[in-house]
């Protein structure tokens, strides 16, 4: 069965926290965008397999806001990550696994978005949702097999 990737951006954190930059938090906008989109994934039933996650704070933030029930495991390695290294991350998902999300930092889920499927993504604004159909039953065959961009959804998308 071909493959469903979701990239999604962590939603909208604070700048001026006096925090590390792994552990700032959403801020108020952020709050309110990340449930508006988990609620436009479960109204499509687009839901995935497993999430991979970012452990910096304005990730897991999103994630628990994003409230999809999902099995997730934490990956070191997308904070602060190279396109390369994501790509790395997808081709290691399990491919009993149909579809999977990571939720993560730009420019690398932008970089990644677009490397993927050929489309000159400007930048995935805070809290974007990137639907990816990867056309492989192999999850180690992304960024070699044909892809497409189903959607690129985010707050305040224009309709």
């Amino acid at each position: 069965m071909p493959k469903t990737l979701y990239l999604v951006r962590h939603a909208k954190s604070d700048w001026n926290t006096g925090k590390a930059d792994f552990d700032r938090p959403l801020n108020k906008r952020g709050r309110r965008d990340a449930p508006e989109m988990g609620r436009r994934l479960k109204e499509r039933n687009a839901l995935p397999g497993a999430i991979v996650c970012s452990p910096a704070k304005r990730a897991r933030e999103t994630l628990e806001l994003l409230d999809l029930g999902i099995d997730t495991t934490d990956n070191e390695n997308i904070y602060e990550a190279s396109a390369g290294m994501l790509m790395e991350i997808v081709q290691d998902l399990d491919d009993r696994l149909d579809s999977a999300m990571l939720i993560g930092h730009n420019p690398a889920m932008t970089w990644l978005a677009s490397q993927l499927t050929g489309v000159r993504i400007e930048g995935m604004p805070t809290c974007a949702i990137a639907t990816i159909h990867l056309d492989s039953t192999h999850w180690n065959q992304a960024g070699t097999c044909p892809a497409k961009l189903l959607d690129l959804d985010y707050p305040n998308k224009p309709s």
